[in-house]
């Protein structure tokens, strides 16, 4: 268990309350438990993290694909309106498995708990929830719908159309018992922000802030630094001429498993 500070044990209190009057996770005794720690959000407020790596190590991957960002961008060039819905509570829309809960088991000052649903943190937790939204937007999919995880995004190349687009994916969501989180949905836009790229009828473009991120990254000085940089610098190349031509350099770094001070980004 690790070691806590004062306000991260109130803010531990609450989250504990909270997820247990949503019957989300009960208290148990386990011979089993993973430990817990916080992580600042963008908003400086604090989020609790449960360190899995113990359980995802034996688990049993399951390989079903998340959808490529790229084929994505593709299927929604040339789309004249956008609407973005964010579904409220994603994973814990799942239930894990009966009899399996004591594997979510986790260790707190305030005693050991367990989930009922499934949660982030959890190596096959993607590759689930990704599988139940096809299923569940199966016949809109690659038509007027983008998922990506949580992340739904309703696009229509004639604009006289899109409302028409939306209450057909309103009407799955509350079909399947769903609800979305109004604060974060964006409805009848003609520029919208998606998996980090910026979409409009004249194309799509990159976040600017990302684009900032990678020229402001200094120079790595390990083999870690380095795969961080080249993650993120990765997620933009198709609009970088020549990649793989401009970051060879610092690939064969990586393939060599030897690095010697800084390592040059220029």
């Amino acid at each position: 268990m690790y070691s806590l500070t004062e306000p991260e044990r109130e803010v531990l209190k609450e989250y504990l309350q909270e997820n247990i009057h949503s019957c989300l996770i009960v208290p148990l005794s386990s011979p089993s438990g993973a430990p817990l720690f916080f992580v600042p959000k963008k908003t400086k407020d604090l989020r609790p993290c449960l360190d899995f790596r113990g359980l995802n190590k034996i688990t049993i991957k399951d390989c079903y694909p998340l959808p490529l960002i790229k084929d994505i961008l593709e299927a929604v060039r040339g789309a004249q309106r956008f609407t973005k819905l964010d579904l409220r509570g994603a994973y814990h829309l799942l239930r894990i498995k009966e009899g399996d809960e004591w594997k979510t088991a986790f260790r707190t000052p305030f005693g050991h708990f367990e989930y009922r649903v499934m949660l982030f943190g959890l190596t096959n937790a993607p590759s689930i929830f990704q599988r139940f939204m096809d299923s569940v937007f199966s016949d809109l999919l690659n038509h007027t719908v983008a998922i990506y995880l949580d992340d739904i995004l309703i696009y229509s190349r004639r604009p006289e159309l899109h409302s028409s687009h939306v209450k057909q994916v309103l009407q799955t969501i509350r079909e399947h018992q769903l609800s979305c989180n109004p604060e974060k949905c964006e409805f009848d836009k003609t520029k919208v922000k998606y998996l980090g790229h910026h979409l409009s009828p004249t194309g799509i473009a990159v976040d600017q802030e990302k684009v900032q991120a990678i020229l402001d990254w200094p120079s790595p000085s390990s083999i870690k630094e380095t795969q961080c940089f080249l993650g993120l610098a990765n997620f933009y190349r198709q609009f970088i001429l020549d990649f793989a031509e401009q970051t060879s350099h610092i690939t064969q770094t990586l393939k060599n498993g030897k690095f010697k001070g800084r390592l040059c980004l220029d």
